[in-house]
């Protein structure tokens, strides 16, 4: 029997923390066939960013086509766009071919380098928002797309509202007490621990993976996100997110109808 696919739409982290590489291992670590189409090249570790270079759109549209071409895929993520018209693009493709689409809005690096260009915020919200079946923002995320300045979880609740006016919405809560706070239609509460650890660099790269790749396997998505919770909280806490190792899998699988 053939795995799962997915597909990743992101830039590529040379420390293989974040972006495109996060994404297939975590695809990989459950049990998901992972093929990826590379938006941008970063130079980046853990610790900063020092440059970031956007494939043509041409090129990345052919890249689409061709793995689109050989593999019948049904669920796709995006990470790094960094620019308008990159999301313009993409949104075009992945309405062409039907896809399942989780968004994740990356705009700043977690070590604060900038990853995308002015305007992406909007642009989202314009192109590829709307036709996602959840974003992903972290709260300085959540703060650029809903206009709404977060100090605490109840700011964090009306901003989802806002976002969840196009899109089902989860909020990661990395500071909001380890909550993560889910919004479609109805606020729903995600409780989780907060973990004190230097080593978070792609985790929300991983989370949206995760949500992906369970969404492959034929779970729901209000089984997902907690799953993909659990998932990077115990890669946090053991030391291990961008690995996700042989240790994940029995315990994070999931299903497949």
């Amino acid at each position: 029997m053939n795995p799962p696919l997915a597909l990743s739409v992101a830039g590529f982290d040379p420390s293989g923390g974040a972006g495109v590489l996060a994404d297939v291992k975590t695809f990989h670590s459950l049990e998901v066939y992972g093929t990826a189409v590379i938006t941008a090249l970063t130079a980046q570790n853990v610790k900063r960013v020092a440059g970031v270079e956007e494939v043509s759109l041409d090129f990345v549209e052919k890249q689409l086509d061709l793995v689109m071409e050989e593999y019948p895929i049904h669920y796709a993520k995006t990470g790094m766009l960094h620019s308008p018209e990159m999301v313009k693009l993409v949104a075009r493709k992945l309405e062409e071919y039907q896809l399942d689409v989780v968004v994740d809005p990356v705009m700043v690096a977690g070590s604060g380098g900038m990853l995308s260009q002015k305007g992406m915020s909007r642009a989202l919200k314009k192109y590829l928002l709307p036709q996602a079946v959840l974003v992903t923002p972290n709260l300085q995320e959540a703060q650029e797309l809903s206009g709404i300045r977060i100090m605490d979880e109840e700011d964090a609740i009306q901003a989802a509202k806002e976002i969840g006016r196009l899109v089902p919405v989860v909020v990661t809560g990395g500071h909001l007490h380890g909550h993560d706070i889910f919004y479609n239609g109805r606020v729903q509460i995600i409780k989780g621990e907060l973990i004190k650890s230097s080593h978070t660099h792609g985790s929300g790269c991983t989370y949206s993976a995760a949500v992906t790749a369970y969404l492959s396997r034929g779970l729901a998505l209000e089984e997902a996100l907690p799953r993909a919770a659990k998932l990077v909280k115990e890669a946090i806490r053991k030391g291990c997110l961008g690995t996700l190792n042989q240790f994940f899998l029995a315990d994070h699988r999931g299903t497949s109808k």
